[in-house]
């Protein structure tokens, strides 16, 4: 009989999607292959504190992701660096907990989303899934990723970074005679629209950066652009291939936090999208060459904007897209042919794949 996979799912964390993650993790475990996988329980509380969740499949309330808690009486575990690849050591009465396979880590936002976990996870020499500790971090600072799409020749909205002791009120004025009203002011690094406000008139610009800046160092101020929210979700290594493409259909064009992820009627998810066979395409295409110029692996899901006169912007990349019972990433697979179980499986794979590849390139110049 083949020995099942421990896979180490994280969850929880230090960021402000927190929240999300438990809703996330939850339905990863669920779907997660029994006869192959064997899921191990990380929970990660807002101090930053590991914990072995053995006995936390209730992670949460299933009602409102935002009463989910932690279970407070699991063992807190690290992940360590040694001679035992994936090894977990308990805090609290010194010893092995266990080892596992593979980590999978179900964390949205700055602490699990932007290399921090993957560099960990490097150093303890056990696969991840998902993107590698440079295409984390590019993939989540989305001032970065727009300089490198830019480069690559990938279309994406006109917007300006700003870092506090840059903002003044002429800088302002002028951002405003540039792009017009409304604007969306975002922090640079966060997902899940938190922190994020769609500006309306100048006389509220300031307050809304004020409020970005509570969640990061750098805000972005960008223009907005007339059209349809389409996303896409993307698979894969070396190959990548791409789903099927959906659309979000708010009211006022503002898919918020609240939309994403607590109100299911906040949003209509489309899926496939009303469009033509070329446009399908286009996306497809697009989506990938996002995907390898920002260094994604694994799995991403890349959100554009389809303007009135048919150009796609690339939005942003999320290289740990939401897994939540109304997530976009795992129902664009599902109506691409690929069930909820047959993806997480795939993704899994994908980083034992990645790991066993770059575990046989040399470490020294003999």
């Amino acid at each position: 009989m083949t020995k099942k996979l421990k896979v180490a799912v994280l969850f929880g964390g230090r960021s402000a999607e927190h929240e999300v993650s438990l809703q996330s993790a939850r339905n990863v475990i669920e779907a997660m292959d029994k006869t192959r996988f064997e899921p191990v329980l990380i929970g990660i509380d807002r101090q930053g504190a590991w914990y072995l969740n053995t006995d936390s499949l209730a992670l949460l309330n299933s009602e409102n992701p935002e009463l989910g808690v932690l279970n407070a009486r699991s063992q807190a575990v690290s992940l360590v660096a040694g001679e035992s690849a994936g090894q977990l050591v308990r805090l609290q009465h010194a010893g092995m907990a266990e080892a596992v396979d593979v980590i999978f880590p179900v964390l949205h936002g700055p602490y699990g989303e932007d290399g921090s976990v993957q560099g960990l996870a490097r150093l303890a020499n056990v696969p991840c899934v998902g993107s590698d500790i440079l295409g984390s971090a590019v993939g989540m600072d989305k001032d970065v990723a727009k300089r490198l799409l830019r480069d690559a020749g990938i279309p994406v909205a006109r917007h300006v970074c700003l870092r506090r002791y840059e903002v003044n009120d002429t800088l302002l004025t002028k951002v405003a005679e540039e792009f017009g009203f409304p604007v969306y002011v975002k922090p640079a690094n966060m997902g899940s629209s938190v922190g994020v406000v769609k500006v309306k008139e100048l006389s509220t610009l300031a307050e809304a950066l004020d409020y970005a800046f509570q969640y990061d160092t750098k805000v972005l101020i960008e223009a907005n652009i007339s059209g349809r929210e389409v996303e896409c979700a993307v698979l894969g290594n070396d190959q990548p291939m791409a789903s099927i493409a959906g659309e979000i259909v708010t009211e006022d064009g503002f898919y918020s936090y609240e939309r994403k992820y607590i109100d299911e009627k906040g949003a209509t998810l489309v899926i496939p999208a009303a469009l033509d066979d070329a446009t399908f395409e286009r996306i497809r295409i697009l989506a990938i060459q996002t995907f390898r110029a920002l260094e994604a692996r694994g799995l991403a899901r890349v959100d554009m904007f389809l303007s009135a006169t048919g150009e796609l912007f690339v939005n942003e990349i999320n290289t740990i897209p939401g897994f939540t019972s109304i997530s976009m990433y795992p129902k664009l697979w599902q109506a691409s042919g690929i069930s909820y179980t047959e993806l997480i499986s795939r993704i899994i794979e994908l980083a034992i794949e990645e790991h066993q590849l770059k575990s046989q390139l040399k470490t020294t110049g003999h």
